[in-house]
């Protein structure tokens, strides 16, 4: 983690060369390591004595699903369904709505927003399932350390869930769309600085606070603006799993932070704003402007300045921060993260219906 001044200082979305700063450069290896000192616990208390965690396990018993009986059978055309979602949206063409000139854009025609608009959805879908395998470790992680046997129930159901959306997400990017991207450097760092805590809230607050709530809002996000009718079912399925895994995280976290010193709080709040600045500024795509040979500096101060980003950077907090506050984080040490998330323009979702209470378990 980092120290709370430099923490401080990556809310600034300008500051684009420290971001960029931050790369994966071990692309070509087929496994990543990371080291951690977990100590596995068993339980002999049976009693089922956490009945909203009870019912969560319910209702993720009955709702299973199987990725082979989403609708295989329908072709995409990556290149039309760029056209398409672009109509959808609204727009005019293809280009972002603003003004071009001397910027690396300012010669491109519809034949390379197309070909950005390919490589988006490559790159989306990569680091979806990327962050999937990650949640299928974590929860494996919870299996093994969390103390209550409901919990313990629980998280195995989510660990079939994540290993079906590993599934799906690999399934698809083999079958209907056109290459792979390794893991963004951003979303590697966070998923090793969860990994690597041995403690197991933070496991929970890690990754199924801020990863999965991130998740669950930009799968909502894009199941509105695509026309792709098995993608769209796909990310459908998949939210119905995640909804019950935010809220797996904020009925088990909301009963042990109360036990928690102001001390501990305040670290789980720093935690909590290292992850939000991760996973914001691993949505900037470098990856793909590398690919296809753009200034990377250049590409994303453009793309800071698009309206469409604004929205789409908001809105992927609309699911963390209401379950942020439910938690008693965004008040506590004095409003430390309040200040944090007001930092980051994304405070205005404080009141937002919390995942417990969407899922009528709270």
């Amino acid at each position: 983690m980092r120290n709370n001044d430099e923490l401080i200082g990556r809310a600034n979305l300008n500051d684009v060369d420290a971001i960029l700063s931050i790369t994966n450069t071990d692309t070509e290896s087929r496994f990543h390591d990371v080291g951690a000192e977990v100590d596995t616990r068993f339980t002999w208390d049976y009693e089922r004595a956490r009945p909203r965690l009870g019912k969560l396990y319910e209702k993720a018993k009955n709702t299973q699903w199987n990725g082979n009986d989403l609708p295989w059978h329908i072709d995409v055309d990556q290149e039309e369904v760029v056209k398409a979602n672009a109509l959808l949206a609204g727009a005019s063409g293809l280009a972002p709505q603003m003004d071009l000139a001397d910027t690396p854009f300012a010669k491109w025609s519809d034949k390379e927003w197309i070909e950005f608009g390919v490589e988006s959805q490559n790159w989306t879908l990569s680091q979806f399932l990327h962050g999937e395998q990650g949640a299928l470790v974590c929860t494996a992680r919870i299996v093994e350390t969390v103390p209550w046997i409901d919990a313990k129930y629980y998280a195995s159901t989510q660990v079939m869930d994540e290993a079906r959306h590993v599934e799906v997400f690999s399934r698809y990017l083999d079958e209907k769309l056109s290459g792979h991207y390794p893991i963004n450097a951003h979303l590697q760092l966070l998923l090793d600085d969860i990994i690597a805590d041995s403690r197991w809230d933070m496991t929970y607050l890690g990754m199924q606070i801020m990863v999965e709530g991130l998740a669950l809002a930009a799968f909502g996000f894009i199941t509105q603006m695509t026309t792709e009718p098995l993608l769209k079912q796909l990310l459908k399925n998949v939210m119905a799993d995640e909804a019950r895994h935010v809220a797996f995280g904020v009925l088990s976290l909301q009963e042990f932070y109360t036990q928690l010193s102001a001390s501990e709080i305040r670290e789980r709040q720093e935690f909590a704003f290292e992850a939000a600045v991760r996973m914001r500024d691993r949505f900037l795509q470098q990856e793909v402007w590398e690919r296809m040979g753009v200034d990377v500096g250049a590409a994303v101060k453009v793309l800071l300045q698009t309206p469409e980003r604004d929205m789409f950077q908001s809105m992927l907090f609309s699911k963390i921060v209401p379950n942020c506050r439910k938690l008693g984080l965004l008040d506590a040490a004095d409003g430390w993260l309040r200040q944090r998330f007001t930092e980051l323009g994304v405070i205005q979702f404080e009141h937002w219906e919390d995942t417990a209470e969407e899922l009528q378990v709270a």
